[in-house]
Formats: C-alpha cells, structure tokens, sequence
C-alpha cells in the first residue's frame, strides 16, 4: 500500500528521536555492569593475566566514584570504551547500549532458517562487502572490499568480481575502508590468487574459552584462480579481518602493500551481555600466522609502499603501469601505455566517448 509522501519523515524523526533519547544510568547500575564486566574478562578475555589487572582497575575506579559523570548509558558505555582501550591496549575492546541484544554465546548453535535469511538478506544489501568493481585505464583490475560476511553468502560474489577481472594484466584490492568480518571468508577471497594446487596455510586463531586452535587454509574449491601481479590497499582504518587479509598477502608474499600502517587488532571475540541493557565485546581470541608466528596487535600491517591512504591507489595504479610499459615490445601498445601513465600520474581522467 502507498503511503503519503508527509508521513515517511515524521516517522523517521520519531524513531530517530527514540533512539537518541537520552537513557539514565543509576550508580547501582553502573556498579553492578562494572562488576559483570570484570568478571567477563576474568572468564573470557584472551589474555587473562591482563583481564584481572583491567578489571581490578574498572572496579577501582567505579568505587571511586569514577564514572558519577556519566549519567546516560551513552556516555557510560563511551567512557568503559575508552578505559577498557587504553588500560587493555586492545583496539577490539568496546561497550555499547543495546537493550535488543540477545547473548551472543562462545557456544556453537546452528542458526534457524529465519536467522540464515535474515542474514542472507542482510548480505546482499550490503552488496556482500564489494563496494567497487572496475576495469582501470591500462587494463588494470580494481576491487574494493568493506568487510568479510559469512563464507556461504560472500564467497559467491568474490569468485563472480574476480572472474569479471580475470583477464586484467595485475589487480588492485582495496582495503582501505574494511573494517574486518569472518576470518573464513578472508581466507576464501585471499584462496582466488594463488594456482590450482597450491594450498597455503594462511593464519590460525586460538580460542581461549574453548582452549583450541583453528587453522585457516586456502580453499581448493574456488573457480577463479588469479595469477598476475597484485597490489593490496590500506590505511589507518583497515582493522581486523582487512588486517589480516593485507598480512595474509604479504606474509605469503603476493602482492605489494600500499598505503598507511593498519589499525593494530588481531584479537577477535563476541558480544557480552553485561546487564541493565549494555554489552561489551570481548576479545577470546588471538590470530597467529604461520610464517611470522606472531600477528598485527598494537602494531599494524607495515605496508611495502608508505604513502598516505588517499595516494594509495594513485601509487599502486602507476606503479602497474610503469612495470607494463617496461615489459610492453609493441611500439602502438607502448604509445597507448605512455599515454594512459600520463593520465594518471596528472590525476586526469581517462576521458568518455560517446559518439561514434
């Protein structure tokens, strides 16, 4: 049924407003999510000599009447953000309000048919984590990656955008706008650039609640193999599973980094309900590369090419391009080349026909 143009804003300005509404918090309250806190890291936190030092800290702190300026659950769940960051210098730490929130538990449940669907939807709008794939001047690949969904809904996508790309002369994966996602479906897309046959053990996470280790391979099972030169974007912002995809990468070396050092989080985890409405993420995990036998915490993914983010794509564009014209015989391919790294190294746009 259609409705009238007036009452879509109304409306929206009303659930804006709810959500916005600021919620009190009462220093009962705030003790008891301290506590529960504390006693999460103690049970869960990846790093348990850490945790009990963190929540002994909290605690400490909450008595002390620490938090009595943070009387909406905004700003208590900012300010248990920022002490839990910088007291456990761990970039995954993070409370928020969310009274909706249903337990997200260490303990593997299979998810109902309305839940994969819900989640399957989910995905494709937000176009299975693929912001952009294009055909630069140069017949160069470009694939811009947001993050990293379940393996059984992104993996499709990432096979039929490298199959769109799989006659480029090298390809650019952009990185620098992830924020992370399912390690599974890192190793999946990172599965696409390596020979049929060749299987690498890419990274392994270990599960403190759960006292396990998982390995993390390439997939033998992708229909798109990729082999020509590849350069990985990052920035400041690339953080966990974006991490992990541009280490997997180098560490393996194939391809070149380009860009600024990464985030700095290698420890995944889940959501945990805390009480009175709040919910904290909890790292119970640590990733662990095969190579390096160590990972990016606290120090990022270096890339090989130091440039600022928004020159990224500039430098590894001309980088490709320069590497073509010295391999390139054919005097008209060499002229179309010379012409093309002209373009770019001026930031001109390669300009649009549309006569004939």
């Amino acid at each position: 049924m259609r409705r009238s143009a007036p009452l879509i804003p109304f409306a929206l300005v009303l659930a804006l407003s709810a959500q916005e509404a600021p919620v009190p918090v009462s220093p009962l309250q705030r003790k008891a999510v301290v506590e529960t806190l504390a006693k999460a890291l103690k049970a869960e936190y990846v790093f348990p000599e850490v945790a009990g030092t963190v929540g002994q800290t909290l605690q400490a702190k909450a008595a002390q009447g620490g938090y009595e300026g943070a009387g909406t659950a905004k700003d208590f769940a900012e300010a248990l953000s920022k002490d839990l960051r910088e007291q456990g210098k761990d970039g995954h730490f993070r409370v928020r309000f969310d009274p909706s929130f249903k337990s997200d538990s260490e303990e593997e449940k299979p998810p109902t048919k309305e839940e994969i669907a819900e989640a399957r939807t989910e995905s494709a709008r937000r176009a299975f984590g693929i912001a952009k794939v294009e055909q630069l001047p140069g017949n160069v690949g470009y694939l811009e990656v947001l993050g990293f969904g379940p393996t059984e809904f992104v993996g499709p996508a990432f096979t039929a955008a490298l199959s769109i790309l799989s006659g480029t002369e090298a390809l650019i994966l952009d990185l620098r706008r992830n924020d992370g996602g399912d390690p599974e479906s890192v190793a999946y897309l990172v599965s696409h650039f390596f020979v049929e046959g060749d299987t690498r053990h890419l990274n392994s996470i270990y599960n403190r609640p759960r006292n396990r280790t998982r390995q993390y391979w390439t997939s033998p099972t992708v229909g798109v193999h990729y082999t020509g030169p590849v350069y990985v974007l990052t920035s400041g912002r690339t953080f966990s599973g974006g991490e992990e995809c541009a280490y997997d990468f180098q560490t393996q070396k194939r391809a070149t980094l380009v860009g600024e050092t990464t985030g700095g989080g290698a420890n995944p985890g889940h959501g945990v309900a805390l009480g009175h409405g709040f919910v904290a993420f909890v790292p119970t995990g640590r990733a662990i590369n095969p190579v390096t036998q160590t990972n990016w915490e606290h120090v990022g993914v270096k890339p090989d090419v130091a440039v600022p983010a928004a020159e990224a794509l500039k430098t590894a564009h001309t980088a490709i391009l320069k590497d073509l014209l010295a391999k390139e015989k054919d005097a008209g391919a060499r002229k179309r080349l010379e012409t093309v790294l002209a373009r770019v190294e001026k930031g001109e746009a390669e300009p649009v026909r549309y006569g004939r």
